[in-house]
């Protein structure tokens, strides 16, 4: 199996992927530096305006030139976006942090999955892609769990110690990701004499209309993407604006830390046993009992005194929905255009960040942060029942 390697190495780049200490304490970082929750929802939205943006050309660059060197390339941003955040006092330069920071993201979301799976396809052994998703998936979350732990405690002596100790994992995915072998796809290869930069914009034109002929054929695609997409936008807004309001409430950065960590290590624990729950409950179980379970967190956060309770039981949809969504669609889309299409599903979740985090974070200033959950739980309710209307009338 030419390729075996990449599955271990993949293990060992997701566990670096997975140790941001800055992960659960940025937000706490910026708001000791005198930045307010509207900037600070701004920024977010500059990330995932530029990651909307960027997504699709990212992904085609990783179709192209390779998973390996989106990976590399993906990882340099991402490092010098954490030297940027931290140094930076004012907001033109924390937009230029976010700006780096989202190019790391979008070239490695598509490469990611496109080179774990092409190369168990390669090697004759796609069957065992959820598995090694899931896998994947617990090692990802132990790194958190510690990455949690650490990065409060860290962020307690000193945030510039969490900070550069986060560039410092970066750099070491980056040392891992020079060895992985390249899997070795069909490409199409056309020699004419154009300039290099007529050669980009046309494979990119190639790969997106392409792609989009995919979508076309197979609609369940478009399906799965807007609804994981919605899901994960909404856990993603609570974990960010609860440092904020747990900070508000007095709750120090290690104690937070402690909390993210127990929700690691429920995703970590759901995210094994994905593969069993799947088989027992089907497809349609989980597609109709995950977004059910992301309302009552929701609300719980938003109406009762318990939201620490709440948000680590939010953790095992997280756990259920990252293996087999990814596994769904890896299962529908060619290989050739599976980082762009992957890409798309980055875009679809950028576009409801971009519309949700700003709207949260005005009302957590111009009201409270209690109004916000609760706006944000309302928006939830307005897009899950559709959802699940859709998933009833739908056709296996």
């Amino acid at each position: 199996m030419k390729y075996k390697r990449n599955i271990a190495l993949a293990y060992a780049f997701s566990f670096t992927l997975s140790l941001s200490f800055t992960h659960g304490i940025w937000m706490i970082y910026l708001a000791s530096q005198g930045f307010s929750l509207v900037q600070l929802g701004l920024l977010e939205a500059i990330f995932h305006v530029t990651s909307f943006l960027m997504e699709v050309p990212t992904g085609s660059v990783a179709d192209i030139w390779g998973r390996k060197a989106s990976r590399l390339a993906g990882r340099l941003c991402y490092a010098l976006s954490l030297v940027f955040m931290f140094h930076s006092t004012t907001f033109p330069f924390q937009v230029a942090a976010f700006i780096l920071s989202a190019l790391g993201y979008n070239l490695e979301s598509g490469a990611g999955d496109a080179l774990l799976y092409d190369s168990l396809l390669l090697d004759g052994d796609e069957g065992r892609y959820i598995k090694v998703k899931g896998n994947d998936e617990l090692i990802n979350q132990i790194g958190s769990i510690l990455s949690f732990l650490l990065g409060g405690y860290l962020a307690s002596l000193d945030f510039g110690i969490a900070f550069y100790a986060t560039v410092g994992s970066a750099l070491l995915g980056f040392c891992i990701a020079l060895f992985f072998v390249e899997p070795e796809l069909e490409r199409e290869v056309k020699r004419k004499k154009t300039s290099l930069l007529d050669s980009v914009l046309i494979s990119l034109k190639n790969q997106i209309l392409d792609s989009a002929k995919v979508f076309k054929k197979t609609p369940h695609i478009g399906f799965f993407i807007l609804f994981s997409e919605s899901l994960f936008a909404f856990m993603v807004c609570l974990f960010f604006y609860l440092q904020n309001h747990w900070t508000n409430l007095g709750f120090s950065p290690a104690s937070i830390g402690i909390v993210f960590s127990l929700h690691a290590a429920i995703a970590a624990i759901f995210s094994v046993k994905a593969h069993a729950i799947e088989k027992r409950i089907g497809q349609r179980g989980l597609l109709v009992c995950c977004p059910i379970m992301l309302l009552v967190t929701l609300w719980g956060v938003a109406l009762t005194p318990y939201s620490m309770v709440f948000y680590m039981l939010c953790a095992s949809i997280e756990g259920l929905l990252i293996p087999t969504i990814s596994t769904y669609l890896n299962q529908l889309i060619p290989s050739k255009f599976r980082a762009t299409i992957l890409s798309f599903q980055s875009m679809a979740y950028s576009l409801f960040m971009i519309a949700i985090f700003p709207l949260v974070g005005l009302v957590g200033n111009v009201a409270s942060l209690n109004h916000a959950f609760v706006l944000l739980s309302t928006l939830a309710t307005l897009l899950v029942i559709p959802y699940l209307v859709m998933l009833f009338k739908q056709k296996r």
